[in-house]
């Protein structure tokens, strides 16, 4: 296991914007505003001698009412787990007495102290150091975070505090790395946050009743029945016309990149409202990324059996167009269903990626012709010739013919639930790609020879003189 730092300050510090900047990507969302980071974020800085796990944490703001009270608890864990921390002050603003409550918390904890002012572009850096000497931190630095200034030294000072019994090279912390990437995505406050804490058996992630509590999209590891995933909190993504807000905007943007980074997109609905139109917008999406689908109906545990009922024939009824996908009813808060989740996506994760034979995929294909001809095209019936594997995930058939420009979307889905029946690819989209041959004699003028000339002139005055 790799080492862990963590990154504390007050909000609108600047703690997203050096996480990026220390662990090289665009992970954490960064705007403008304070209170935008919530949950902890991982991730690992290899830009050191040695690799360590960087965690970013929501700003403490010293107010104990709703979210700010969670995100304090979600800070502590941070704190608790971590060899070293990071307190990050903003120099322009100066030295503040939530500044000093904050290192008050880290010394108490017993954790070594790096002090970051941040922000330091533009002004006199001695000047703001001198300001923040008061708080008897020996190993202080002037960075600009934004701008990646002053990162080296900071670096150089962290490596001592890490512990000399950690494995170097042990890089399990990325997220990425291993396992089934899950998506959890749905509108605000369906309960996808509660899912993640149910299933990790931990409060990892913020929970609250308030709507758009997740802004940014969280990677949290799991490990199930002696299976790897990675999970993905997402931000709840309302309809477009409600967005109004740039962090929002941001947050949405974030919830897509990662139903394209996924492999399987876990789409969670409110039993007791049904199907909405957005959730129907939220599949189409999963599905134009060519994702593997699974329904989550959540809240199931709160309904009477008629409402039950209705909710299963208003699934099946809006949901025909995406029949593949396997449909599990739960209760997030209750705990009730996950074992058939976890088990609808292992199906699908395997569906998706399954590999197919070329060989094999082109006498399927001449069973589904011979039991179905294409319907023809200009009086004439396209040629299917032979398939092959195209990619996974989603699983990709590529037909080659004739005339295959001209088949009809009908014979496409006939196409597509065969091949899906054959090999039990439920839970994933297929895509089929139709290519022609080209004709060697397009383009090419028939020269008729002298003596072809002849005939012809023949047969047209025999035909004339009938």
């Amino acid at each position: 296991m790799l080492p862990v730092v963590a990154i504390v300050g007050r909000p609108n510090v600047g703690k997203s914007t050096l996480f990026n900047a220390l662990t090289r990507t665009r992970d954490a969302l960064v705007a403008d505003l304070p209170g935008v980071t919530r949950d902890r974020h991982y991730g690992v800085c290899r830009l050191g001698a040695r690799p360590f796990v960087l965690v970013d944490t929501g700003g403490l703001s010293g107010e104990r009412i709703d979210i700010d009270e969670l995100t304090e608890k979600q800070v502590q864990l941070a704190i608790d787990e971590a060899c070293a921390c990071v307190l990050l002050v903003d120099a322009r603003e100066g030295l503040l007495p939530q500044d000093r409550a904050i290192l008050d918390r880290l010394r108490r904890a017993g954790k070594p102290v790096l002090l970051a002012v941040n922000k330091t572009d533009g002004i006199d850096a001695q000047a703001a150091l001198a300001e923040f000497a008061t708080l008897g931190v020996a190993a202080t630095f002037a960075i600009a975070a934004a701008h990646a200034r002053g990162l080296d030294a900071l670096l150089a000072a962290t490596q001592p505090l890490l512990p000399p019994d950690a494995e170097a090279d042990a890089l399990t912390e990325d997220d990425d790395a291993a396992g089934i990437r899950v998506a959890i995505v749905g509108r605000p406050n369906v309960g996808k946050s509660t899912l993640v804490n149910r299933l990790l058996g931990e409060e990892r992630v913020v929970v609250s009743d308030i709507a758009g509590t997740t802004r940014d999209s969280i990677h949290v590891p799991l490990e199930r029945d002696g299976r790897q995933y990675v999970l993905i909190d997402t931000a709840g993504v309302r309809r477009r016309g409600r967005v109004d807000d740039a962090l929002e905007k941001f947050s949405v943007i974030k919830t897509l990149q990662s139903i394209a980074a996924a492999q399987v997109a876990a789409v969670m609905l409110d039993a007791g409202e049904g199907v909405t139109d957005q959730d129907l917008a939220l599949i189409g999406q999963v599905l134009e990324a060519g994702r593997a689908l699974v329904i989550v109906a959540n809240k199931w545990d709160g309904l009477e059996q008629y409402d039950r009922e209705r909710c299963k024939a208003g699934l099946e009824r809006k949901l025909d167009f995406v029949a593949w996908a396997k449909i599990v009813f739960l209760s997030a808060k209750h705990g009730s269903g996950l074992r058939e989740l976890m088990r609808a996506i292992d199906s699908a994760g395997t569906a998706a990626s399954r590999k197919l034979g070329t060989s094999d995929l082109t006498r399927s294909l001449e069973k589904a012709v011979a039991a179905h001809q294409p319907p023809l095209v200009r009086g004439h019936s396209p040629k299917l010739r032979f398939a092959h594997p195209g990619g996974e995930n989603p699983p990709t058939i590529v037909i080659h013919g004739t005339r295959t420009k001209h088949i009809a979307d009908s014979y496409r889905r006939y196409l597509e639930n065969f091949f899906r029946k054959r090999y039990k690819l439920e839970g994933t989209p297929i895509r089929i790609e139709f290519r022609e041959g080209e004709n060697p004699y397009a383009g090419k003028r028939n020269v008729l020879t002298d003596s072809q000339q002849r005939k012809r002139r023949r047969m047209l005055r025999h035909v004339r003189g009938r």
